[in-house]
This record gives C-alpha cells, structure tokens and sequence, in this order.
C-alpha cells in the first residue's frame, strides 16, 4: 500500500508550509514514528514523522518548496515493490498541482523544538521526545555536526525541550565552544554622561547588499502579513497616558542584578492591572464579548532573520516576579532559535509592545487579531512637572498608548485600565514583588 505524508498544520494560522530539509532520501526505509522532514511554519521549524513504516518512495515538495495545509508532501510506500508504483503516482500528482516555489538564499535551518506526526488531517499533536522507545533525539543540525565533529550522539545529555540534542551540546561534547547567537543587545542609558575614550574609532561604511533586489517574504514574515491585513477589519481607537516612572526605576535598579528585566516589570505590572479590569483582557466573538480565564502577557519580540514574534508569559499576574523573569528569558532564547511550543506563542489575552529601548517617545500599536487591546510603550525621559502645590520639579516619565477593539471595549474601560496602571506604578511599585 501508498500512504501520503501531508503537510501538517503546525498552528491555528497556518494556511501553507516550506520544507527546511528532507531527513531521508527516496528509497531510504523509514520507521513509524521517525523524523522524515523538517518543516518552517509560521513561527518554528518543527520535525515531521512519519505514522507508517516502509520506504521514501518519492519527494512531491522538494526543500525551499511551500505546499499548502493537507497537501501531499511525499509517499511512503509498505514494500520496495511499491516504490515503482508510487513514483508514476507521483508523475501523474505533477503534471496535475503545480507547487509554489520562493528563490530564497540557502541558510542553515533552526534547531527544530518538537516531533509531529503526520496525519490526513489537519490536526496535530505534540509527541513528548521522551517516549520513544530508548532512541535518540537529536535536530537535524545536532545530528551533521555529531558526523563532522566524529562525537558519539548517545554520550550526550540534552538541554533542548524534552531532552532533544542540539548543535550547541554536540559543540560542547567535541570541546568547542559555541557561537554565540547574534541577537542585539539593548543597554539601558543612564541618567548623567559616562567618560568616553579618548581615541573614537572611526563607524565602518554600511554596504548594502540588498539594493536593487526583492527579498521574498518568508514564513514568519508572511503570517505578519496575514495578520495585520486581519486586524483592518476591526474597528479601534487609541488613549494615551502619560506616567512617572520614578518609583518603578528605583524598584529596578534594586532587583536587576537578580536577573529581573524591565519588560518582566512591565509585564506584571500590566497583569495585576488587568485583574481589576475583566474586560480590557476579553476579547471579541460572534457571541459576544469572550471573558479569558488567565490572564496571558504577550510581549513582542523582533526577530533576527525579519518579523516579529509574541511569546506569551502564561498567567502573569500569578507568577511572581522572579519566576515571571526567569519564564521570559526562556521564551525569548526559544523564540528567536525558533523553538517555540505552540501555546507558547497563540495564547496570549493581551500584549505588550516596547520600543522605549529605542528611544522612541510614544507610538500606535496595531490591535492582533483575537485580542482586545494592545499596549505600546514609550521610552522614559526626564520631564518638567508640576505638583499639587504647583511647584515644579523633574520626573522621569514614559507614555503608554492603548489600542482598543471598539465592539467590546469602551473609551472608559481603557481610560480606567490606564489610571490603574499608572497609580500602581507611580505608588504602588513595591507590590510587584509580593
């Protein structure tokens, strides 16, 4: 018998996937529940394994090739006598379906996060690495380097999800140290001017090597895409606020060194806000307004490689903040190897979006879809203010601006929610670390 591998829906979004790499190669036997593809969806790089055992026949979508969800991918034939009778199947499949390709420059892929098996349906499920009857886990990277670098793969303890090897442990196991990822860092600026050197060293010239050529979009970029032309649909109004940020400052200069972010500050910040406000966390349905029982903080990340990507910090407001910081770090290290957990990313209630870092003093977010509000934040910057007995002083102050969806939540829901949020920050600081 022929059975098909489809392409899997690896999220709710997913409408079409690109092979990153073909793990086997027509002819090569294949055992259920073994790794055949790698497949890029819309926000991670996940292995795809095959539900039968048998032989590769043939290859419908070659790698760097998109096919939509539920298309054919490829044929697993039971028996070598069958292989023949696959590839005239397979003839016949193209001269009938064209598949989308991208010209796309060849990059090493990403360290795939989780195991997939392949169904006729467009349902998927998360197989725990764990179970696997004694074999070896590695990623598709892991597995090339242990070959190049002659490293024994069952010698080797995992610090990839469930135990999966990855490139950095075969480095480590060969005593190489691993490249360090190159992910910009934000230094925050401090208030009084730091020494600079003496001898400035003159900026190198930015080349540009893209002038004149059309980057096509890839997969991440494109569900960007998809989204934002969702969110037009949606009716929303912007307010603004405008908060001291003195005691929150203080608070973080205090509890930074152990490893607390301002962004977890915020995040938590945020999430005890949203429990006196239900409906600033709801969201909208044909039904009516959708109430969430947790409250999921997700804050956008950029990505490396172009697009961006919103981790969720589950349940925000019950964590405290050193458990709070520590599940951010994690998510954004996961986030940008690709290494993301579905629900890791598709279940927030409402986000955060900082470009503060970057100097910017206010911005509009754009509501995601499924959401009801999203909150950007600007940068801190000293400001001249008055007080109750009309005396003037400076303050540190950053503006927050809250876009709304209009159907379910109302200009004072958000002015409320806004109020709250800055009374907690400007008197209350000191609760975020209850």
């Amino acid at each position: 018998m022929i059975h098909d591998i489809f392409m899997p829906a690896l999220s709710s979004t997913m409408t079409e996937g690109k092979i990153v790499s073909w793990e086997k190669k027509p002819g090569d036997k294949v055992e259920k529940g073994e790794t055949v593809v790698v497949v890029e969806s819309d926000k991670a790089d996940m292995d795809v394994e095959s539900f039968y055992s048998g032989y590769l026949a043939t290859i419908l979508v070659e790698a760097g090739q998109e096919a939509p969800v539920g298309e054919a991918i490829a044929y697993v034939a039971e028996t070598e006598a069958e292989i023949e009778q696959a590839n005239e199947k397979a003839s016949s499949a193209n001269t009938s379906t064209p598949v989308t390709t991208q010209t796309v420059e060849k990059t090493e892929p990403a360290s795939p996060v989780a195991t997939i098996p392949v169904a006729a349906t467009t349902t998927t499920t998360i197989i725990d690495t764990t179970q696997r009857n004694g074999r070896i886990i590695a990623s598709p990277r892991a597995k090339k380097l242990a070959k190049e670098l002659k490293v024994d793969l069952g010698t080797i303890q995992g610090s990839g999800i469930r135990g999966r090897i990855v490139a950095t442990d075969v480095e480590k196991a060969a005593g190489k140290t691993p490249a360090a990822p190159a992910v910009a860092q934000v230094t925050a600026v401090a208030s009084t001017p730091k020494a600079t050197s003496a001898v400035t060293p003159a900026p190198k010239p930015v080349v540009n090597n893209l002038a004149g050529k059309t980057v096509p979009f890839n997969t991440l970029q494109q569900a960007v895409v998809r989204n934002m032309m969702a969110s037009l649909q949606i009716p929303t109004f912007q307010t603004s606020y405008s908060i001291t940020t003195d005691a929150l400052d203080t608070l973080y200069r205090k509890i930074k060194q152990k490893g607390v972010t301002m962004t977890a500050l915020l995040a938590k910040a945020v999430a005890m806000t949203l429990e006196k406000h239900p409906v600033v966390n709801a969201s909208f349905c044909d039904e009516g307004t959708k109430y969430n029982e947790s409250i999921n903080v997700s804050v956008a990340v950029a990505m490396p490689d172009g697009g961006l990507i919103t981790p969720v910090i589950q349940k925000a407001n019950e964590a405290d903040i050193y458990s709070l910081a520590r599940s951010w770090k994690g998510l954004v290290s996961r986030a940008r190897a690709k290494q993301l957990q579905p629900d890791e990313y598709s279940t927030g209630t409402f986000t955060l979006s900082n470009l503060g870092m970057f100097g910017v003093d206010q911005f509009t977010a754009i509501l995601p879809p499924g959401q009801g509000s999203i909150l950007a934040i600007g940068g801190v910057s000293p400001t001249v203010v008055a007080d109750g007995n009309g005396l003037f002083g400076v303050k540190n102050q950053m503006t927050v601006n809250i876009t709304c969806d209009h159907r379910i939540i109302y200009g004072a829901d958000a002015a409320a929610f806004l109020k709250d949020l800055a009374d907690l920050i400007e008197n209350n600081s000191h609760s975020l670390t209850l």
